[in-house]
């Protein structure tokens, strides 16, 4: 498939800079895949779409502060992207001007508030941005980042380092069952759930299931090549329980729909699908779900709006089809509703 199947125009102004005043009053795209219909409504209403006995698959992983800052000894600044820790005090990060930094240099870690906090030294610089660097700190992982990192918001949302706006996208940048941590970007599709409207669904007799991925950077890396076929997606760390799966399988095996929140929680049931089950495992996956792809698990979604060219988008047309998700996003276009991370949702039936 051509990449440039994948390309639409967006006002800037769709782009969604900050989140909406509730969570679960974002608008609703309501997309069924059969007909093409198209309806709008708000998400505290999705339950209006939902049949009794659907189980919902959410993404249970925790984003962390990822996002920090530092200063060269020249007086430089660095901003930086907390990838994993690969041993203690041993980060694998993305630098924003990486090519400057020298192997063996010894940068500064600013705190949230501007400050010095600690010293680390670039161990090693790799390809793509990429560097290992040695923390240079006692303290674990999880303190450091909570004193030195930020929300790891997309390109496309502009910030600086205001501590205030931080506090804001440490809440809503993250959704309410949030508890596995490892994640540098949020499930989106899951920031619209609220706990009380998860406890209104299962009074209606809609029932939950986890699974969890750590979503990567790589999920905002743009498709460059020419076919999507020449893309190279990027790994991600991915585990499901023998519970989960147990009540996924048990659904299936009854008829009812497995609905999947975001194309993370997509990505996982399908990496796991044995035999139109899913199995309890863990480990990690670079499936590229992409036109032609046989869903083996997944009988609808909740998703966001994705951007053009992505892998993201690629994997919602796969399931809906390239014209009927073209023709929900130029109606929401014309219907002015928000885009990407902090945007609106589609449920696609």
């Amino acid at each position: 498939m051509r990449t440039d199947r994948l390309d639409y125009e967006l006002p800037e102004e769709l782009v969604a800079q900050q989140p909406g005043s509730r969570r679960d009053n974002s608008r609703l795209l309501v997309l069924e895949r059969k007909s093409g219909r198209i309806t709008d409504s708000k998400f505290n209403c999705i339950g209006n779409y939902l049949k009794k006995g659907d189980c919902l698959v959410i993404n249970d992983t925790k984003v962390l502060q990822a996002r920090f800052f530092a200063d060269r000894k020249t007086g430089g600044k660095l901003e930086g992207l907390f990838l994993e820790q690969k041993r203690d005090g041993i980060w694998l990060v993305m630098l924003k001007g990486a090519g400057k930094v020298k192997t063996g240099e010894s940068i500064c870690l600013k705190n949230t508030a501007g400050g010095d906090f600690c010293r680390a030294r670039v161990a090693e610089k790799l390809s793509e941005g990429r560097c290992l660097l040695n923390i240079e700190c006692e303290q674990c992982l999880g303190e450091v980042l909570e004193k030195v990192g930020f929300v790891p918001l997309p390109p496309y949302i502009k910030r600086g380092c205001d501590v205030e706006q931080n506090l804001i996208d440490k809440e809503r940048y993250q959704t309410v069952y949030a508890r596995a941590c490892g994640a540098v970007a949020a499930p989106t599709a899951g920031l619209h759930f609220t706990n009380e409207l998860i406890e209104e669904l299962r009074q209606k007799g809609i029932e939950f299931a986890n699974v969890t991925l750590h979503v990567s950077a790589g999920t905002f890396k743009p498709v460059t090549t020419e076919t999507l076929e020449k893309h190279k997606m990027h790994f991600e760390k991915f585990s499901i329980d023998e519970e989960d799966a147990e009540i996924i399988n048990r659904a299936k095996a009854e008829g009812r729909r497995i609905i999947a929140v975001g194309t993370t929680s997509v990505r996982v049931l399908e990496t796991v699908a044995e035999n139109w089950r899913v199995k309890s495992c863990r480990g990690e996956t670079d499936l590229f779900i992409k036109e032609g792809f046989d869903f083996k698990i997944v009988d609808g979604m909740i998703t966001n709006f994705h951007l053009p060219r992505s892998t993201l988008l690629a994997l919602v047309s796969a399931f809906a089809g390239l014209d009927n998700v073209f023709a929900a996003y130029r109606h929401a276009i014309k219907e002015k509703y928000r885009f990407y991370s902090y945007g609106d949702v589609m449920l696609i039936i």
